[in-house]
């Protein structure tokens, strides 16, 4: 009797409940799509920041080999041997793209510029960007100077970026890329040809 009088009981509460209390406590209960639900919500962020790292990555082994690029090819300037070679600008843009290993496109996005300074307070080594953020390649050329001279090589490849994330952009130039620049300054040596 008293197991009977338990159950009315229990069945005279629920039925006093609203049916929306019911539905609620019954959606809290079910744990199936749980799981599902919270990694559509970690899922977008985690996945943004993954490639993320992986693009910083990958733009700072493009910067390292473009610096890599421009101490080997600097130093053909250095001994003379472009100079004794005859070498022109597109035959040392050659020499650079050797050096890179297919991970730049040398035809259409690496610039070189070579000049010669009378002393190393007059060198100028800022970017060659206007206020929109656009490469000014008017000024470049090609002037690898005689022995002794002081002489700058600067290699300019615009980056493609394509993440960004929470507003930190790898980006500093038109068209979303990122100008990564070696610059390479030294004193010709006095080579063979050269005189004392």
């Amino acid at each position: 009797m008293i197991m009977i009088g338990n159950m009315q009981a229990r069945l005279r509460r629920a039925m006093q409940r609203p049916l929306a209390w019911a539905v609620a406590r019954r959606l809290i209960r079910q744990q199936e799509g749980a799981t599902t639900v919270e990694f559509a919500l970690v899922a977008a962020p985690f996945l943004a920041m993954v490639f993320a790292i992986i693009e910083t990555a990958v733009v700072f082994f493009a910067g390292q080999t473009l610096e890599t690029a421009g101490a080997d090819s600097a130093r053909l300037i250095m001994t003379g041997q472009a100079q004794t070679q005859g070498l022109s600008q597109a035959q040392f843009k050659q020499a650079v793209c050797d050096r890179i290993y297919g991970l730049f496109n040398c035809a259409g996005g690496l610039y070189v510029d070579v000049k010669n300074y009378p002393s190393f307070s007059n060198i100028n080594n800022a970017k060659p960007v206007d206020a929109n953020g656009n490469l000014q390649t008017g000024s470049f050329g090609y002037q690898p100077g005689g022995p002794g001279n002081i002489v700058v090589v600067r290699l300019m490849y615009q980056w493609p970026v394509y993440v960004s994330l929470l507003g930190l952009n790898l980006a500093d130039s038109a068209g979303s890329k990122r100008l990564l620049i070696s610059t390479v300054a030294f004193r010709n040596e006095p080579y063979l040809g050269s005189t004392p």
